[in-house]
């Protein structure tokens, strides 16, 4: 004889659900709009609220209905889930498909529970469903991205959310007897009490990816101009500093740009700051397509630009830097740029000192006429 009551358990179940709600929407309110799927994820576990309930509470008269509607609310429930994981993760849900095939098993379950009642069948065709879902929604998590704690867990869990729907149908198929999910069973009770835990075990792995996602979201808005997505100056002074001290260690070569765009200020005054936010933007985003993988580009301010090179020559640097003014020239944007190259060059040199001479090229670069390219 188990300790507690299915029942009991149920109804648990039902009110841990609506904690767990209440700590998602507080979630989805004061998170970034860029952190999506919170919402299906605090709705999903908010059905699952309403499912213990709808199978514990009743007299026998309404037991048939209270069954149909509590597991068309598992089953919206845990597609629910699915959909805020694929919309955290950048996945467009194919919700037709995925909502038609909820509202036909529902359909189903209505006959096997209204016209020809059989516990064996519902519970054939709700493990199927469980399973099915489950089953994708694991694979869909850990093909996605980096496997960190937060994703293996959330994998593990989905999986064994599967696992436990197959043990439950066969334990079925050995006993015929059980008739209902309140059965006073040990695989029964076994169930109402494990896919509690597992749906806790969801929610905190939800909310360790969400953390997660926010940690990251920080971090790029701390290296990253909000305007251009170039990296801001001071990282890019701790990748320069950095850089710089790696290839003084292994005797490697390392370069610098500074750009400068021409007639900046005159776009802005003639056609206003969207006009001229966007020359800024489009000029980050056609510079990248030019720089190599390891490169990087800095906003230094305004207008002006820092690139750098690593394991790069003075000549290979001059190089790419004529692209990009060629580049610029032939966008006819309303701006050309003006750019200054130099090398790691002497044992004397620091950071400051390559980007003074950098920075001295290409002023030099303005004062010969811009939309060019000197050499510092």
């Amino acid at each position: 004889m188990s300790l507690l009551d299915p029942r009991t358990i149920v109804m648990l179940t039902g009110m841990l659900a609506g904690m767990l709600a209440m700590v998602l929407l507080i979630m989805r309110r004061s998170y970034p709009h860029t952190i999506r799927g919170l919402g299906e994820w605090a709705a999903a576990v908010l059905l699952f609220f309403f499912t213990g309930p709808l199978f514990a509470i009743g007299g026998q008269e309404t037991e048939g209905l209270r069954i149909c509607i509590a597991n068309t609310v598992l089953m919206s429930g845990i597609y629910l889930c699915y959909i805020g994981t694929q919309r955290f993760l950048g996945v467009t849900p194919k919700l037709v498909q995925g909502w038609s095939l909820v509202a036909a098993v529902a359909l189903v379950l209505a006959w096997f529970t209204l016209v020809d009642n059989s516990y064996a069948v519902r519970l054939a065709i709700t493990s199927a469903l469980q399973i099915y879902l489950f089953s994708k929604h694991a694979w869909l998590v850990y093909r996605h991205g980096t496997h960190t704690f937060s994703r293996l867990m959330l994998t593990c869990v989905l999986a064994s959310a599967a696992g436990i729907q197959v043990i439950r149908y066969v334990a079925k198929l050995a006993n015929p007897q059980m008739v209902g999910i309140l059965d006073n069973t040990p695989i029964q009770v076994f169930y109402v009490t494990f896919y509690p835990f597992l749906m806790l075990l969801f929610m905190i792995s939800a909310i360790l990816l969400a953390s997660e996602r926010l940690r990251e979201e920080f971090e790029h808005m701390a290296s990253h101009d909000a305007l251009t997505d170039a990296f801001t100056r001071r990282h890019m002074n701790e990748a320069l500093a950095q850089e710089f001290e790696r290839s003084r260690r292994q005797g490697r070569d390392m370069a610098l740009l500074a750009l400068d765009l021409d007639h900046f200020k005159s776009v802005n005054d003639t056609l206003g700051h969207q006009a001229g936010d966007r020359v800024l933007i489009d000029f980050v985003a056609n510079v990248r397509t030019l720089l190599r993988r390891h490169d990087q580009l800095g906003r230094f301010g305004g207008e002006e630009f820092v690139v750098l090179l690593p394991e790069s020559t003075a000549e290979t640097a001059h190089a790419i830097a004529e692209r990009i003014r060629a580049m610029m020239e032939e966008r006819k944007s309303g701006c050309t740029v003006s750019i200054g190259v130099t090398s790691l060059c002497n044992d004397s040199d620091t950071v400051e000192v390559m980007l003074a001479r950098a920075d001295a090229a290409m002023y030099r670069a303005k004062n010969n006429g811009r939309n060019r390219v000197e050499l510092g």
